[in-house]
């Protein structure tokens, strides 16, 4: 301020004035400040004087597991857009489902100050999140569940989408359905596994544990277990697939195969309505996921102290064609 003010040929008090929008100066010298600001290359620092005055610093920060990944992409834009409504901005970071790195990002979040946390966890434990709920910052988190902390959560129907799957493949005669779901301590993949499970009870398929793959899955891991799964002495005809990324890979590994099982995938994608057969997918809303996280963080920070709620987001099962073909 010294320097602007020496530039601009006034006093401190007036520069002052100027950068915090006050009345009483005239505006020709508040020109001069703003082109002396403006040719000393000085930025305003919002959060630092935010903190001064003891209010808001305007941001959010949000924890993801993979911001590369398109469903956590939609998730970002729609927190994004309601938080612009709202005046504040969005500080983000993948955690690569590493419960460390999950931890490092939202205190790193916290010690910036923002104004409340959206957090994808990796891991089970967040009783390091106490400290800062006690000290006024709301935390919400979404996808999947804290572990050891009463928060805001907001999900979507895991084992109601799985389960409709079999059904949906039982429909049209299937009895060999398989499961391709990721590392099964991630709670979406257990939720996902746990459905299955209650969808072949609900449609009278037998469970066969064989059927099942579960882990840390890539191109080769999928393809090696499509292999297994469909060249046994007991073949399945169907497979459910965990997530948009093993749908991909098990797409590539069939594509070229004369004889293809039935597939439904949780997730949709992009073009899986122009493959060819088109993929039947368990589609949830990823922005409707981000906003009604985004929304109940926002109605916190606004001074809503009713008892921590649990959101559960609908899935649909979206058939195309390639979960209709029969055994």
């Amino acid at each position: 301020m010294n320097d602007v003010a020496r530039l601009a040929g006034v006093s401190i008090k007036t520069v002052s004035r100027v950068v915090n929008d006050e009345a009483g100066v005239h505006p020709a010298t508040a020109d001069r400040v703003l082109a002396a600001i403006d040719q000393l290359g000085f930025r305003r620092n919002l959060s630092a004087r935010n903190l001064r005055r003891g209010s808001s610093t305007g941001t959010v920060g949000l924890v993801l597991e993979d911001v590369g990944n398109p469903f956590y992409s939609g998730v970002t834009r729609a927190v994004e857009e309601v938080s612009r409504l709202r005046g504040r901005q969005v500080i983000t970071g993948s955690s690569d489902e590493d419960p460390a790195r999950e931890r490092e990002l939202a205190l790193e979040f916290c010690s910036r100050r923002v104004d409340g946390l959206l957090i994808v966890p990796a891991g089970v434990q967040h009783a390091y999140l106490v400290p800062e709920m006690r000290a006024g910052t709301p935390v919400v988190f979404l996808d999947r569940p804290a572990g050891d902390v009463v928060a805001d959560t907001v999900l979507v129907d895991n084992v109601g989408g799985t389960a409709e799957a079999v059904r949906h493949l039982a429909s049209f005669g299937h009895r060999r359905i398989a499961f391709l779901g990721d590392a099964p301590d991630i709670y979406t993949a257990g939720e996902r596994l746990r459905g299955f499970r209650e969808g072949c009870v609900r449609a009278g398929v037998r469970f066969d544990e064989s059927l099942v793959a579960m882990g840390p899955h890539d191109a080769g891991s999928v393809r090696a277990a499509l292999h297994r799964l469909t060249t046994a002495a007991e073949p399945a005809t169907a497979v459910v697939t965990g997530n948009n990324r093993i749908t991909v890979h098990a797409l590539r590994a069939l594509a070229g195969s004369v004889a293809r099982p039935a597939l439904v995938g949780f997730d949709d994608f992009e073009l899986a309505d122009l493959l060819s057969p088109p993929v039947t997918v368990l589609a949830h809303d990823a922005s409707a996921l981000g906003r009604a996280a985004a929304e109940l963080l926002h109605a916190r920070l606004d001074g809503d102290a009713s008892p921590p709620r649990r959101v559960v987001l609908p899935v649909r099962l979206v058939a195309r064609g390639s979960g209709e073909a029969r055994p």
